[in-house]
């Protein structure tokens, strides 16, 4: 049902406590699928059965931080397409991680600012980490672990983004 007085479709209010607690376990999820080499290399890839190449880079590395790109890598001939795209922030210190995009075109889009409403920050994290986690959920469920993660050569190669029209209505 279609709700005109919440415009994203939510029927609650999500509170920051129950995001915080999807983010903690979006880490423990994390955890169950990187291996300790982590620390070591910028580049991971996982094969399993029935599931395409599931691709891990390191995009960037701090003390308390690291900012990473978890994706599939279907590749063909003379075409990479990334899908699902997630950019994910780990926050070592706090042990939480929280999905920032799900496309490379979206992955440095900035999503908060002090003008923007909060309900609607709130509305659009809590769906990109719901759908993380149950991503990470559904990777684990295929047979994709620690135990397939191995360190892969190269970077992804960068894939060409999908353009689609917007029009104005």
């Amino acid at each position: 049902m279609v709700s005109f007085h919440q415009p994203n479709g939510l029927k609650t209010r999500p509170r920051l406590s129950r995001l915080h607690e999807v983010q903690e376990e979006i880490f423990n999820l994390l955890q169950l699928l990187i291996p300790d080499e982590f620390a070591f290399t910028d580049f991971l890839k996982s094969r399993v059965p029935g599931s395409p190449l599931l691709r891990l880079e390191i995009l960037e590395r701090h003390r308390y931080t690291s900012f990473m790109r978890l994706t599939y890598d279907f590749s063909e001939e003379s075409e990479t397409r990334f899908s699902p795209d997630a950019h994910i922030r780990l926050y070592h210190d706090a042990r939480m991680a929280e999905a920032t995009a799900f496309d490379c075109i979206q992955a440095c889009a900035r999503d908060t600012h002090p003008a923007y409403p909060t309900r609607q920050m709130m509305q659009r994290a809590w769906r990109k980490n719901r759908a993380l986690e149950r991503w990470l959920d559904y990777l684990l469920k295929q047979g994709h672990s620690v135990a397939t993660m191995q360190p892969a050569k190269h970077a992804m190669v960068q894939a060409k983004p999908v353009r689609t029209a917007v029009t104005a209505g």
